[in-house]
């Protein structure tokens, strides 16, 4: 029962990420992306601290444990995992632009591919599965993006980058995870990354009062549904399971988006973009099945 209830808030979590490109499709009617990033990250810290207050003050049992924690780890950690954070989130939005939902949500996918490769400059190898899943990736982004004049959409390249920049945001987490708690790392960086948006919003997003009005339902949304508790579930969920079934249900996230953008924003994908789509999952799958050795090794 532990196993079936732990996947199934990763799935939830899944489901809520899927869902908020719908609501960052929705928020880019009015705001700039950096308005929008400013807004969710801070939303996503401030609905965090009543969360980190229950936990580590609430309980007696985990008084000392924020006591321990290194705070110039913390802070270290929360601003390297703040910027990686808000390159990735502000590219999404960008992309958004002209990148209808579902699409963004497979792309955006490719950081489980981009991980393991990014990985090799810290001395991991790559084994055939990832290099398999590498390659069907690649065409199956080539089949998704690539339209019959061979022009790639510029919203795509915004969200291949974004792909890239949470590539770095999971491996600089995997670091500083270690070294101090989860939960305090993940509201520091939301707190990182809007103080850094906030400067950006002002030198090109022109926000405005009626404008921020308007996208706030999808702001909340999205601050508190995908920052807040997706996050949180994902801390909670990840705890006891195997890493690669957890990712594999996390990555269910690009899946949900498509879902999402069909009911919600009457988006469709032709016969080769749904191929495409199919190997880029299915890239995702393989590129984390573990080899003998390491079946071995468990």
């Amino acid at each position: 029962m532990f196993q079936v209830r732990q996947s199934l808030l990763l799935f939830i979590t899944a489901v809520i990420w899927g869902s908020g490109f719908v609501a960052q499709s929705i928020g880019m009617d009015y705001v700039s992306p950096f308005t929008f990033t400013f807004f969710r990250t801070l939303v996503g810290a401030i609905f965090l601290l009543p969360i980190i207050y229950y936990f580590f003050y609430h309980k007696k049992n985990n008084t000392n444990k924020i006591k321990q924690t290194n705070k110039k780890d913390l802070i270290i950690g929360s601003i390297s995992c703040g910027i990686f954070l808000l390159l990735g989130e502000s590219l999404q939005q960008f992309g958004l632009v002209s990148t209808d939902a579902g699409k963004a949500g497979f792309i955006t996918s490719m950081y489980i591919i981009f991980v393991p490769v990014f990985s090799l400059f810290i001395g991991k190898r790559l084994n055939a599965f990832i290099i398999i899943g590498i390659v069907l990736s690649l065409v199956g982004l080539y089949l998704l993006c690539i339209k019959n004049d061979l022009t790639i959409e510029s919203g795509d390249i915004y969200i291949f980058l974004c792909a890239i920049a949470f590539s770095f945001h999971i491996l600089v987490i995997s670091v500083f995870v270690e070294k101090v708690d989860g939960l305090l790392l993940s509201c520091g960086q939301f707190f990182s990354a809007s103080f850094f948006a906030f400067f950006f919003m002002w030198f090109f997003g022109n926000p405005s009062l009626e404008t921020i009005k308007l996208a706030m339902p999808a702001i909340l949304y999205v601050g508190i549904m995908s920052n807040g508790i997706a996050y949180t579930l994902q801390v909670i969920g990840q705890r006891g399971i195997n890493p690669t079934i957890a990712t594999l249900i996390l990555s269910l996230e690009s899946v949900m988006a498509v879902v999402f953008g069909m009911l919600f924003l009457n988006e469709s994908l032709t016969n080769k973009e749904l191929i495409g789509c199919i190997l880029m999952f299915i890239a995702v799958i393989i590129a984390q099945l573990p080899t003998r050795k390491q079946n071995t090794l468990s």
